[in-house]
Order: structure tokens, then C-alpha cells, then sequence
């Protein structure tokens, strides 16, 4: 496990961000994405799609309540975050602050991003809360970040890509490096992680940096 991220005890959040989780393989990079943006005083408006809720269970056994007030209640009690840190809005909630350019953080997180997203992204689908709300952040000109998670890619998912960056979305494959021998699989989760965290302009110590002396970095950086 990972160490439990530092929580601001401040009830003012310095940022807004909204982090969607679909049901690609690779939850555990949004849940210590999650800490993260927590641990950096970030409030979190979070999107969860029906098939993430599955993939959660089977990959690291989180059984997350259906119910968005519930669901949002559980992260708050399971990351020891403030009160309203966490908000979760179910797929249809067309009145929540995500679904308008009014009112959206500009910045957004899918991880894991399906490959299904990742194509109804690209086309301006909105047919859930997801699809909408990266649909508003592009449409404002805001940050949007997908973290697709498959292999092989097929032309068509190339093709949505490749679409979805001229138009200036950030896509950063789950492809953690090696070159910070890592001995863990918190290491490779941390590798990804703190690569959005550096794209997010959010300070980190968890990934170590290209060039610096192994030796001198410890396994155990946090926040």
C-alpha cells in the first residue's frame, strides 16, 4: 500500500479538477491519482462509469456505492479528505457543475480512459456526464488529459487519438518507463501518476527525474 498522501486541514481548496474513471483496466492509478490531488489541496469532482465500478472490484477489490452521495461519502471517509472535497456525480446528473462551460473546472483527468470513451470523446457524443463534461473542457479551450489503457492499438483508436491531439487534448498512455528501476508495482503506478501530476503543473516527489543519481532518490517520496 501506499503511504497515505498529507490532507490539507484548510476547508478552502485552492483548485477545482474533474477526474472521470472508466472501466479500462488500471484503477489503481486513478485512485492514487485521487490521493494525490487531495494531498495538493485540490477539490475533486469525480465522474465513475458503471463498468469503472466493476473494474475497481476486480482489480483491487473497492466496492463503491452506487449512489453518488454515498459513493462521495466513502472516498471522503477512505482518504481521510475534507468535507465536500470529493463530490460524485452520477452519469445522468445533466445539472451538476461539469455538464456546463459556465460552471466546469478547465481542467480534466480521465484514468483510465476506455478505448469506448475515448472514441465517444472524439466524435462529441455526450451522451453521459463523462462524454459531456470532456466535451465542455475542450469546447472552452481548458485542459483535458486521457489516459487510454490497451494494447494493442487498433487505427481506429489511433485514428481517434490523433483527432482528439490536434484538437489539444493530452494523451498519455498507461506506459510506465523503467529507467527508475522500480521495484514495485506502486513504482510503476507513481511513474504514471506523477507524469500527470507534472502535466497538471502539480509540485510532485514520487516519480524519480531523469538524470538524477538513483542513489539519492528515496523509494518512499510522497507529497
Amino acid at each position: 500500500m501506499h503511504n497515505q498522501a498529507t490532507i490539507s486541514n484548510t476547508q478552502t481548496f485552492d483548485h477545482k479538477i474533474t477526474l472521470a474513471i472508466t472501466g479500462a483496466s488500471g484503477s489503481a492509478y486513478a485512485l492514487r491519482l485521487l490521493e494525490c490531488l487531495l494531498a495538493a489541496n485540490y477539490q475533486v469532482y469525480l465522474l465513475c462509469s458503471s463498468a469503472a465500478r466493476v473494474v475497481f472490484d476486480t482489480e483491487v477489490g473497492l466496492k463503491l456505492p452506487s449512489s453518488p452521495a454515498a459513493a462521495s461519502q466513502f472516498l471522503i471517509e477512505k482518504f481521510n479528505a475534507q468535507a465536500e472535497q470529493i463530490i460524485v456525480f452520477g452519469k445522468e446528473q445533466w445539472f451538476s457543475p461539469v455538464a456546463s462551460g459556465s460552471a466546469a473546472p478547465k481542467t480534466m483527468v480521465v484514468c483510465p480512459c476506455s478505448t469506448g470513451t475515448l472514441a465517444a470523446i472524439s466524435q462529441g457524443m455526450s451522451d453521459n456526464l463523462i462524454e459531456r463534461a470532456a466535451d465542455v473542457v475542450i469546447k472552452e479551450r481548458g485542459q483535458l488529459i486521457l489516459v487510454p489503457r490497451e494494447t494493442p492499438y487498433s487505427t481506429i483508436h489511433l485514428q481517434n487519438m490523433l483527432s482528439l491531439s490536434q484538437m489539444g487534448v493530452t494523451i498519455m498512455p498507461a506506459s510506465p518507463g523503467f529507467y527508475h528501476q522500480p521495484e514495485s508495482i506502486n513504482d510503476l503506478i507513481d511513474f504514471m501518476v506523477g507524469r500527470l501530476l507534472d502535466h497538471l503543473n502539480i509540485a510532485q516527489s514520487i516519480m524519480p527525474r531523469w538524470g538524477y543519481q538513483q542513489s539519492a532518490i528515496s523509494k518512499n517520496l510522497k507529497l
